[in-house]
């Protein structure tokens, strides 16, 4: 029995059977078109045989989409009147025992995940997105690649070059684990509620070899904390309480890391974060 989707009817009376009512607090817009769920699964290069692990699967549209590349799922989901039903509607669509496994948790506090799922696929809300996708990479080294469905603000952020205006402490921070890019856009009308805002798919590989081991991470992302604290600020100012205390101890820091201590955060490539961190 082929895994079939859910359509937009059954999304509807499933949110009515649970008493579900779509929040903005836990971003619940529900994506009810099978094209856009397919198409996400298309750009993650889902394959059969793949290990993947969805956050907030909702009430499933995505998850089958996945399940029906013949890929096995780990679903992490906080809401836990969806991670109780979730099965069972898998089940339903002709998901085979055993290809789904739901964790029901906060996405950001799990810190295990059963089958070591290698590919991450996602329609993430706004205010958890960056957060949880940060959270997954440092935690979950075996991820090597995904696709997530975010705000058209974030994802835009995530894929930002160092320069642009968007550019920010979000950006440096996913490029530490590999590179990123916009995969896509999204039609606000496949959703139920309709959002006000656009959303866009962006895409990550992770590198084949860490930029560094976990202090170094640590100590580059304090550097790039301070660096886009305040804006516009130069770098000998805005690092000067990370890089021993004055502008001056800063400023020696950043010319042995061969970056002028003028610049500012938003100039600056993780390459150039993690030369300072390692000074």
């Amino acid at each position: 029995m082929p895994v079939s989707l859910l359509g937009a009817a059954e999304i509807r009376a499933l949110a009515a059977e649970l008493d579900v009512t779509p929040t903005k607090k836990l971003g619940q817009n529900f994506v009810v078109d099978a094209n856009s769920v397919r198409k996400i699964v298309h750009v993650a290069r889902v394959e059969p045989g793949d290990r993947v692990v969805e956050v907030g699967p909702g009430l499933g549209s995505l998850t089958l989409a996945i399940l029906e590349a013949g890929a096995s799922v780990t679903a992490v989901e906080i809401d836990h009147r969806l991670a109780e039903k979730l099965p069972a509607t898998a089940a339903a669509h002709g998901v085979p025992d055993g290809a789904l496994t739901v964790v029901d948790a906060d996405a950001l506090r799990v810190t295990e995940l059963p089958g070591d799922p290698t590919v991450l696929v996602a329609n993430l809300p706004y205010n958890v997105s960056v957060p949880v996708l940060l959270h997954f990479l440092e935690t979950f080294p075996h991820l090597d690649r995904g696709v997530v469905m975010v705000q058209a603000e974030v994802g835009e952020r995530l894929a930002a070059p160092p320069g642009s205006k968007v550019y920010g402490a979000p950006s440096v921070k996913a490029a530490w684990y590999g590179p990123w890019r916009l995969a896509g856009t999204v039609s606000r009308q496949v959703f139920w509620p309709v959002p006000n805002v656009d959303s866009v798919l962006v895409a990550f590989e992770r590198d084949a070899t860490p930029r560094g081991d976990e202090e170094e991470r640590r100590r580059t992302f304090a550097i790039v904390d301070a660096a886009f604290q305040q804006r516009r600020k130069m770098l000998r100012q805005a690092l000067s309480a990370v890089l021993g205390g004055s502008a001056a101890e800063a400023s020696a820091v950043l010319e042995k890391a061969g970056v002028a201590p003028t610049a500012r955060g938003e100039q600056l490539s993780i390459e150039d974060f993690v030369r300072i961190a390692r000074v």
